[in-house]
């Protein structure tokens, strides 16, 4: 199956050997997002919730480029620093959800990218 790399100056450049999506068939698969503000690369100052934000409107960035949404989103995983902090977590990415409902995975790690406390994935389908 042919794919295409997904590719937005409005989301962080990826900081490693991958891409921010790619786009195979009907699906696209998003890398995960941490609270990098795309303009610096800079770590959004604040809490967990504001990362959890800023990971989540990087998400959105390249689902817009891609041509997707939210309401196209299937599957999500939430790596986070601290488990304490799930609900916090979890209010931020339903106001961007809002009524979808995709599956997720949340799982506590032991350290992120840049010591960020979350990181989230995504896979959408048109």
């Amino acid at each position: 199956m042919k794919h295409e790399v997904i590719h937005t100056n409005n989301a962080p450049k990826a900081i490693g050997p991958y891409s921010q999506a790619v786009k195979a068939g009907n699906m696209l698969f998003v890398s995960g997002q941490v609270p990098f503000v795309p303009e610096t690369m800079e770590i959004v100052e604040g809490d967990v919730k504001a990362q959890a934000a800023q990971s989540l409107t990087n998400i959105k960035a390249i689902l817009t480029e891609a041509g997707y949404d939210f309401a196209d989103v299937v599957k999500t995983t939430v790596f986070i620093k601290d488990m304490n902090e799930f609900a916090q977590i979890n209010e931020v990415y339903a106001e961007f959800f809002g009524e979808s409902k995709p599956a997720r995975a949340c799982v506590e790690v032991a350290r992120l990218p840049k010591d960020v406390k979350v990181e989230i994935e995504v896979i959408a389908v048109k």
